[in-house]
């Protein structure tokens, strides 16, 4: 994977490096992340999960430039420093299966905390990368930047506010002190 050089220039003369941030979240795509949450708890130790049905949650969604649809059944974790996610897509086309095939699992991306999410959107966008998605759920923005060519995966960005440091939080507490039971718990 190889940047090209316009983009490389351009990530490197930026006085705010755009991925220069506090990377908090690893996330995979999944088939079904139920069965997955169990793998991760039973197999890799990590836990314990919290599953959330994000149907049609939320607004203002774009794929790829043109409106589109978000439905996702997802789970969240804790293992030390870093929340892991696992997605499994309920829409087609899906920003989740543009890097992971129906039928595989596979890293899909990084996620980092925005405070101006616009400025953000522009500046992919002038390094190549304009967003592959967004959304918007209540005061919540996210969206995707499609690196896959510069970092090997997709980057996300989410606005940093009350309601999203709530529902991480939970997830965190979760985590603390977790002896192995009740691994996969209804987060919504």
């Amino acid at each position: 994977m190889r940047a090209n050089k316009s983009a490389r220039k351009k990530i490197g003369t930026m006085d705010d490096k755009l991925l220069k941030r506090e990377i908090f979240q690893s996330a995979w795509v999944v088939d079904d992340v139920e069965s997955a949450s169990y793998f991760w708890t039973q197999t890799l130790g990590v836990g314990p999960f919290l599953l959330f049905d994000f149907v049609d949650a939320f607004s203002d969604v774009l794929y790829r430039g043109e409106p589109g649809e978000f439905r996702v059944l997802l789970a969240l974790a804790q293992s030390g420093q870093t929340q892991i996610e696992l997605i499994q897509p309920m829409s087609h086309p899906s920003v989740y299966r543009d890097s992971v095939d129906v039928g595989k699992t596979g890293f899909h991306h990084v996620c980092a905390w925005t405070s101006d999410f616009e400025a953000d959107l522009m500046d992919f966008e002038s390094i190549g990368c304009p967003a592959a998605f967004s959304a918007k759920s209540g005061e919540t923005q996210f969206a995707y930047f499609d690196t896959r060519d510069m970092i090997g995966c997709m980057f996300e960005i989410v606005t940093r506010n009350e309601e999203v440091e709530e529902l991480f939080g939970r997830v965190e507490e979760a985590a603390i002190n977790w002896d192995g039971s009740d691994p996969v718990r209804k987060g919504n």
